[in-house]
């Protein structure tokens, strides 16, 4: 049996241990998984995955609160409100996430909704022009930042033509197009292939990839993404990022 094949059992092993509704209650996908309509699972997911950095306990804390300031649902609160109604939100912060990001983000997403057709298809166009996942994601900052100079906002979307690992927007991904039995990930978009998705990568799935021997580069950065990828989608050709349970699950829950 060779190394690489002993690798990829033990990945598989992982991935059933740490693919499990009981993920769910530990991690930020908890939060879109408190609603039933898919635009309200969008928006609370992608609002969730902007500020998924730091301890996991505030992040969760931080995006329900985000998510419970939008008074009849994410998508409802976003087509309807009131100019007025924003300045709650002024007073929000995560980090180095803050109020000015915060309004520039709802706007921006309500104008994906309202001139682009929805955050699928803004990046499913960028996917299907590009026949890549990396134009998806350079085609949705582009449209993104569309209207207005967004100033210091700009370091909350990820540059993948600047060598950025996008992990937080490879993450809302993977959520949104990934599907299978154990209903985890939503897999509410189904014009983009699971196989062309790519690894959220991180301190944690990074580090766990680089002691079993699957990522040779140093830095999280995309060509680290895609180098890592491109094993594990020699692993599982359908399904590459499965494997991210595994890889963080090691690094997070068992200090690997």
């Amino acid at each position: 049996m060779t190394e690489n094949l002993q690798i990829r059992e033990y990945l598989e092993e992982k991935v059933v241990q740490y693919n499990q509704p009981s993920f769910i209650p530990l991690d930020p996908i908890q939060v879109p998984h408190r609603f039933i309509d898919k635009e309200d699972i969008e928006i609370a997911a992608f609002l969730t995955a902007t500020i998924a950095w730091g301890q996991r306990k505030t992040i969760i804390n931080n995006a329900g609160r985000l998510i419970g300031m939008m008074p009849g649902g994410p998508y409802n609160f976003l087509m309807e409100y009131k100019e007025d109604e924003l300045t709650p939100f002024l007073s929000f912060v995560h980090r180095t996430f803050n109020g000015f990001d915060c309004h520039y983000f709802l706007r921006a997403l309500r104008s994906i909704y309202l001139d682009h057709g929805g955050l699928e298809k803004v990046f499913m166009e960028g996917y299907k022009q590009y026949g890549d996942m990396f134009g998806g994601l350079v085609r949705f900052r582009s449209v993104f930042f569309s209207n207005g100079d967004p100033g210091r906002t700009s370091r909350h979307i990820s540059d993948v033509t600047s060598n950025s690992a996008a992990k937080r927007l490879n993450m809302f991904l993977r959520w949104m197009v990934r599907e299978d039995a154990q209903g985890v990930d939503f897999g509410l978009w189904k014009q983009i292939p699971m196989s062309a998705l790519y690894i959220p990568l991180d301190i944690h799935s990074g580090n766990s990839a680089r002691k079993l021997k699957l990522l040779r580069r140093r830095q999280d950065d995309w060509k680290a993404v895609t180098e890592l990828t491109g094993v594990l989608r020699e692993f599982d050709p359908e399904d590459p990022v499965k494997y991210d349970y595994a890889l963080f699950g090691l690094g997070v829950f068992e200090k690997f």
